[in-house]
């Protein structure tokens, strides 16, 4: 089975195989694989009336939906460049993200539509009550609370003069022929900070893309027949959910249950609907389904695979193993490998570590000085993660100093992280950049910081992740006040609520006298961070 040169390819080929199979089920909704293939084609020539061509970029700022993979197969389909943003992130995140590829084309939720009508690219709006069932779609019309709340969640009005993507899709003709383009072309850009915590748009390719959904595959070998399910709880336009949910379901021709949002009482009533047998998510999401799930009697045993990343696992592995009667295989990655590096074998999880290379993926050890010489690994000497693949992205869109120094002189990306070898295995030591991870997501400490800074009461500030079980990390804030101010958390959330995504908002804050400096006067997180630890004993 020759691996398909592209992801247009790959789900022509799952059309093809598995016509009539269901491809996604969105809230009881489902399209089969051929007409969600149809309709990426149709979604393409929407974007090409509305002048979209090869390497342009496609902005998408949508929730997990039909209308996201459609658009993205779409675009990817005319040789553009699909650009995935958080439909939550603030207006100025979302600019500055559009502005640095400069899209040529904004297909947004209605609900962050406000958010980007002032840009001068043109948008179009994208109502997920559009992909509803016809009875969901007529019950949301009732004038009864539970109606008006769901509608609420899920769209909002838009000025006339925002066409619809949704009506645009559903009048065009299918596109014929997809653009033929280069295998190492790039065809998805997904926002980080890398290893040095300034944000920037990473370039996955075709091949980068389609080698790691296929390494996911075949690490969980069973897979490969379609029948599975997957629940698609894990946002598209992260890295973890486009790879591991998004493209490696089509490959194996499984079908998704596509959420909007995680929601334990939406995964619940899927589970009566149609059982899931393949869970990917973050710690957090299985200790919350499986207290759902527990309270309300109902069963997790059609879950035959876990597959968790993001941040390390924690005591709910056993109880969740056990609900599931499934082994909960851990996995490390990042956005600039497509993400994934490592991962446990189905044979021997072992809890705690990262786990072994993913197939056609090097790894080695290196010294924090020099990047050119291994560690004594053997020994448990720590050392920085180095990764050579063909998941491994080209760098950053126009930023070839950041790109250049993504990789050593010997051409391996550096991921900025420190890990040992435990007894074969490999563990994470610690962080090198300073980002939080927070119930899954990166919270980069700086943005954190410029936000509370400008506000009256405080003088100075650092913000760091503080261990919580449920989490992994909470974001921290340790404030030097301004003389005779006495800010509070609940205040200091409330100011910077708009200029932050709510998971990003401090759920903690320490006041101090003063912060802990280096010799040249900058702040020291991580002593910060100790300071903070000793207070809390």
């Amino acid at each position: 089975d020759q691996s398909p040169a592209t992801l247009v390819s790959l789900l022509q080929e799952s059309a093809a195989k598995w016509p009539d199979r269901v491809a996604t089920d969105f809230m009881g909704a489902t399209l089969t694989y051929s007409e969600l293939e149809e309709q990426s084609r149709k979604a393409a020539s929407a974007m090409a009336n509305m002048g979209v061509t090869a390497g342009d970029r496609v902005s998408l700022i949508l929730p997990n939906c039909p209308q996201f993979i459609c658009g993205f197969f779409g675009a990817l389909a005319l040789g553009a460049i699909a650009v995935a943003h958080n439909p939550l992130a603030p207006a100025s995140e979302l600019h500055t993200e559009i502005e640095r590829v400069d899209s040529k084309l904004v297909l947004a939720w209605q609900k962050t539509v406000s958010k980007v009508a002032s840009l001068s690219v043109p948008v179009l709006s994208v109502d997920l009550v559009a992909a509803l069932p016809a009875k969901l779609r007529l019950a949301l019309k009732l004038p009864i609370p539970k109606a008006r709340k769901m509608r609420a969640q899920l769209c909002e009005k838009v000025p006339a003069s925002i066409p619809s993507f949704d009506k645009l899709a559903k009048k065009a003709t299918p596109l014929s022929t997809p653009a033929a383009i280069d295998p190492d072309d790039t065809v998805a850009m997904l926002h980080t900070g890398g290893t040095t915590g300034s944000p920037k748009s990473v370039m996955l390719s075709n091949t980068n893309l389609v080698s790691n959904s296929r390494a996911a595959a075949q690490w969980v070998t069973p897979l490969l027949s379609p029948h599975e399910t997957i629940y698609a709880v894990l946002p598209f336009f992260h890295a973890f959910g486009m790879t591991l949910v998004m493209l490696s379901g089509f490959l194996v021709g499984a079908t998704q249950v596509v959420f909007p949002k995680f929601d334990e009482s939406l995964c619940l009533d899927a589970m009566k609907r149609r059982p899931c047998t393949f869970m990917i998510g973050v710690p957090p999401m299985f200790s919350r389904l499986l207290k759902a799930a527990q309270k309300a009697g109902i069963a997790l045993d059609s879950i035959n695979y876990t597959i968790s990343g993001a941040m390390p696992l924690k005591k709910d592995a056993q109880a969740w193993a056990s609900a599931t009667n499934a082994p909960v295989i851990e996995g490390y990655g990042m956005t600039e490998t497509s993400p994934i590096v490592t991962g446990s074998p189905l044979s021997s999880t072992r809890v705690g570590t990262l786990g072994l290379p993913f197939p056609s993926i090097q790894v080695r050890l290196v010294s924090l000085e020099d990047p050119t010489k291994d560690v004594d690994d053997e020994a448990g000497e720590p050392g920085e993660l180095i990764v050579k693949g063909p998941g491994c992205s080209a760098g950053y869109w126009n930023n070839p100093e950041e790109s250049k120094n993504l990789y050593t002189t010997e051409g391996w990306l550096r991921t900025g992280d420190i890990a040992i070898n435990d007894d074969g295995y490999l563990a994470l030591a610690d962080r090198r950049k300073e980002l939080i991870l927070c119930g899954g997501f990166n919270v980069y400490p700086s943005a954190v910081e410029n936000a509370i800074r400008k506000l009256d009461e405080v003088e100075d500030v650092a913000v760091v992740g503080m261990p919580d079980e449920d989490r992994g990390e909470v974001v921290t804030a340790a404030i030097v006040p301004a003389q005779g101010r006495t800010p509070t958390l609940a205040k200091i959330r409330e100011q910077i609520v708009e200029d932050l995504p709510r998971y990003a908002l401090p759920r903690q804050m320490f006041l101090v006298d003063k912060l802990a400096t280096s010799d040249l006067g900058k702040v020291v997180r991580r002593r910060v961070r100790d300071e903070l630890l000793q207070r809390q004993r």
